[in-house]
């Protein structure tokens, strides 16, 4: 699609959601309980005892939003597979009806000229398989083999771009060491275990695609954190480096053929992480792209006293209604660090967006939201540079396409283009909505 001289022709613009936050019908057709619909019955845990029971009934409503898109412009459409729907014990029985619903999407969305995305796994473990250990153990990983074949033989005929993990951070680090996801563990062998759990699975996920000579492509997408320094000086830079050992080398490096920073991990003594022969080299598997999801930047400087000998600090920027900070250099000066540790690897900005205290207008019919559009100029402007420096990025994914369940947060926060009424689940495009199908359409520009 042409947008003037901003982005290239063959530049791909989409927009994304995620199985649990949008899909509901939580016990139709076979599906059974993920962790995350544990987790929000757990008091305490998600805002309001919120819970993905209905979330924004994309399951039955999968045509309105496929008619949104549409018109909306977008030439991709990135969703994801609920593990509990097609396995709902996460192995053994494959239940016959879970592809009914994502073969309806699929075809919808190709009748539409709208390519699917499809994420293999972003965050709804089948329960049954949390009961057996979880990622912590190295079964969950195996059993993802099974899933992740029975995916690319039911949709492989018309799903040509794959994506593996869904932020194995959150997966990790967020729900096994600080507790703020599902399954809300405080444990920091679990999460390492976790860790390198996850990345097996995404490991063995390219494996199963390639020997089975599947036409298309398979990345993963990671939330790398890839701090500032504060200040010019050494020993801020060497701060923000060490920074992002934990939160950023320990998923990207193995992908890339390397060990697990060493130097992070010999700041934990006391973690083992599970590796077994064969292993390093199976995460390794190539990949066809990488995406990355974007939304801040932090700054660091150097504490001596801190257990990483890095601390965060406070900053100028304006904050988003999650708290997060608007930072869209961050994205130009990741995009460009990614380049260089990948040596060109076709890079997609799989996920960027943000918050914002959405309401209706008066008669219902409008949702004036000029900050997210703000935000999004922005960043599409950071964007355009990198690609006029030469960053091999080749697309961009809008989060979110409608409001919808924002994990612990529940239905507090919106990230869509589309407002969600949540009393009736009508579907209100936002200003944003109309800006960014005047930028897809290239009558807008950045």
């Amino acid at each position: 699609m042409n947008t003037g001289t901003t982005f290239p022709d063959d530049f791909v613009w989409g927009t994304a959601t995620a199985s649990f936050q949008v899909e509901g019908a939580a016990t139709v057709d076979g599906r059974k309980p993920s962790i995350w619909d544990t987790f929000c019955r757990t008091p305490g845990k998600v805002a309001f005892g919120h819970t993905g029971d209905v979330a924004t009934d994309q399951y039955h409503r999968y045509d309105e939003d496929v008619r949104l898109m549409h018109e909306l412009g977008v030439g991709s459409y990135r969703f994801s597979l609920a593990w509990p729907r097609i396995y709902p014990d996460g192995h053994g029985a494959r239940n016959p009806r879970g592809f009914d619903y994502y073969n309806r999407l699929v075809d919808a969305l190709l009748a539409h000229g709208i390519a699917p995305a499809v994420t293999l796994y972003h965050w709804d473990l089948p329960q049954t398989l949390q009961d057996e250990g979880g990622w912590p153990v190295r079964e969950t990983a195996l059993h993802f083999e099974e899933y992740a074949r029975a995916c690319f033989e039911a949709l492989g005929d018309r799903v040509k771009s794959w994506i593996t993990i869904n932020e194995p951070w959150c997966v990790t680090l967020l729900s096994h060491l600080m507790g703020e996801h599902a399954p809300g563990l405080r444990d920091e062998q679990a999460a390492y275990s976790a860790i390198h759990h996850v990345n097996l699975a995404h490991g063995i996920a390219l494996r199963v695609f390639r020997e089975g000579g599947y036409d298309g492509r398979i990345g993963t997408t990671l939330n790398l954190s890839t701090p500032r320094p504060a200040t010019s000086r050494d020993e801020d830079r060497l701060a923000a480096d060490r920074a992002a050992d934990r939160d950023s080398r320990m998923f990207l490096d193995p992908l890339l053929g390397r060990s697990y920073p060493e130097r992070h991990l010999a700041a934990h003594p006391g973690v083992d992480l599970p590796v077994r022969d064969g292993d390093m080299e199976l995460i390794a598997g190539k990949l066809d792209f990488l995406g990355l999801n974007y939304y801040n930047e932090r700054a660091v400087r150097f504490d001596a006293e801190a257990p990483e000998q890095f601390v965060t600090v406070t900053t100028h920027h304006p904050l988003t209604a999650m708290g997060w900070p608007i930072v869209p250099d961050g994205l130009y000066r990741q995009l460009h660090w990614v380049n260089s540790q990948t040596g060109g690897l076709p890079l997609y900005v799989t996920e960027n967006g943000c918050a914002c205290d959405d309401r209706l207008s008066s008669d219902g019919t409008r949702v004036h939201d000029t900050d997210r559009i703000d935000y999004l100029r922005s960043h599409f402007r950071v964007c355009a540079r990198a690609i006029e420096d030469g960053v091999s990025l080749k697309g961009y994914y809008l989060w979110s396409l409608i409001d919808n369940f924002e994990w612990a947060w529940g239905y507090t926060r919106r990230f869509g283009i589309v407002f969600c009424d949540y009393t009736d689940l009508r579907r209100v495009p936002k200003d944003s909505y109309y800006f960014y199908r005047e930028v897809i359409a290239g009558n807008e520009p950045v």
